[in-house]
């Protein structure tokens, strides 16, 4: 190889649980002597341009952060997936297409490979074209992607329709033995009740799916005894997980709010295992009727809480909080925008974490030993959910009662519930000593990351 740097380009999905492990990725490359184009979209780049100067972080030079259209206007719902998947396959390849022709033709060191989410397959196809070699990245749990691998086999069997609907109702699905079912109603198509758009987003990711044989390798951010039913259904794809970004480091880590850093200051001051840390991720929304029984559980806990109150975290703009609830917790209660998560979570103060279960929430608890009190919101996080509690065994399922709500009761039961199982807590400082050999030298995940690493530098 000479003293040429490796230069790849690492492209995801438009959403913040796909930058953070991508750029996760990125930095893990960067410290093995690579050099990164960071591709996100023009509306995503320049939240993550702006959470990092908001912070006042430095760009790390190494690693270029670039934007190419997702073909919607500024004002358009990207939380439409079927929209967005449309807009993003009539523009999007031949930008990526024109960005790699540049950055080649301009002298410097050219793109030799390309990472890219499996949810943007159409990256693969524009790779073998230009002749770079691909590396498709999967950011959720193993056990999802090895349901959307088995689709086919199931319409086969009758199981599901010609467009992924379940044909027997309340029906579970069972690929793997040591895998937990799956409700199909959860598959992404299947969460809306809208025929056309249900069969836009199926076609869309059965796509995607199909598309990754042109992939040399597929990647996941997971470890080999989390989830070994599904590493042993699907042996081609290599764990490299968990991915994190160094704690101690201001490293960018491509979040679309500014973290409130000062929360950390804050857990220096509770005593250790006492805080109960809620956060549901970059999407989940509470109407206003829970978010209230949410301040009032959390109120009648009377334990000190660090709370992340995204501002579209309800679907009021009016301040939904109980009346008097700022004043009664001031002194236990802390309420951030956004949170620096992953070291929150790595914080002896903490004692739990109330989360929605996305995964990379989800892999930064295990990683920390955190127990989790599960909330999921929608589709995968029920999979999660299922892992967590009832094969891992490190967390509770909280009930919604009537209307599907978490009752302030509830909450305040379940907390106390979940802090005082020990046998709990054990497994999850178990589980997190797994996820950590795993990435230490001689662990699964290091020797994955090594044989990757090194396929990209021959």
């Amino acid at each position: 190889m000479g003293s040429r740097t490796p230069h790849v380009l690492v492209l995801p999905y438009p959403a913040q649980g796909h930058v953070i492990p991508l750029m996760e990725l990125s930095h893990c490359l960067l410290d093995r002597g690579f050099k990164i184009t960071f591709v996100n979209t023009e509306f995503n780049h320049d939240r993550v341009v702006n959470a990092l100067s908001e912070r006042g972080i430095e760009i790390d030079q190494r690693m270029q952060l670039v934007s190419i259209p997702d073909g919607m206007a500024p004002d358009e719902d990207r939380d439409n997936f079927a929209s967005l998947g449309e807009n993003m396959l009539l523009v999007m390849p031949d930008h990526l297409e024109q960005l790699v022709g540049r950055i080649n033709g301009s002298g410097g060191e050219k793109i030799t490979w390309m990472v890219a989410d499996l949810c943007m397959a159409f990256a693969f196809r524009v790779a073998k074209k230009m002749g770079i070699k691909s590396v498709a990245f999967w950011p959720a749990a193993s056990a999802t992607l090895a349901v959307l691998i088995s689709i086919p086999k199931l319409i086969e069997e009758g199981v599901l329709d010609d467009d992924g609907v379940p044909r027997t109702e309340g029906m579970m699905i069972n690929v793997i033995p040591d895998m937990p079912p799956i409700d199909p109603r959860g598959l992404p198509w299947n969460l809306t009740s809208n025929p056309e758009l249900r069969k836009s987003i199926y076609q869309y990711l059965m796509n995607n799916v199909r598309e990754t044989k042109l992939a040399e390798f597929t990647i996941s951010n997971s470890f080999q005894e989390l989830e070994s039913g599904a590493f042993a259904y699907m042996p081609n794809i290599s764990p490299l997980g968990p991915l994190f970004a160094d704690e101690d480091s201001d490293r960018q880590t491509g979040q679309f709010w500014p973290e409130d850093a000062s929360c950390m200051s804050w857990l220096n001051e509770q005593p250790a295992n006492s805080v109960i840390y809620v956060a549901f991720g970059s999407t989940g929304i509470l109407n206003r009727n829970q978010f209230r029984e949410l301040a009032l559980g959390l109120e009648l806990s009377a334990r000190p809480f660090l709370w992340v109150v995204r501002p579209d975290l309800t679907n009021t703009s009016s301040d939904a909080y109980p009346a008097g609830f700022r004043d009664c917790v001031a002194s236990r209660g802390r309420v951030v925008g956004w949170s620096p998560q992953q070291k929150v979570l790595a914080h002896p103060s903490v004692a739990c974490f109330v989360t929605h279960c996305g995964w990379n929430s989800t892999m930064e608890g295990v990683r920390n030993g955190v127990p989790f009190l599960c909330w999921p919101y929608f589709g995968y996080q029920f999979v999660n959910q299922s892992y967590i509690c009832d094969v891992w065994k490190v967390g509770l399922k909280m009930s919604p009662g009537d209307g599907g709500i978490v009752s302030s009761e509830q909450i305040k039961v379940k907390v106390e519930e979940l802090l005082g199982d020990e046998d709990l807590s054990a497994r999850s400082l178990k589980l997190k000593e797994k996820a950590n050999d795993n990435v230490r030298e001689g662990g699964s995940s290091y020797r994955n990351m090594n044989i990757f690493i090194n396929a990209m530098k021959e």
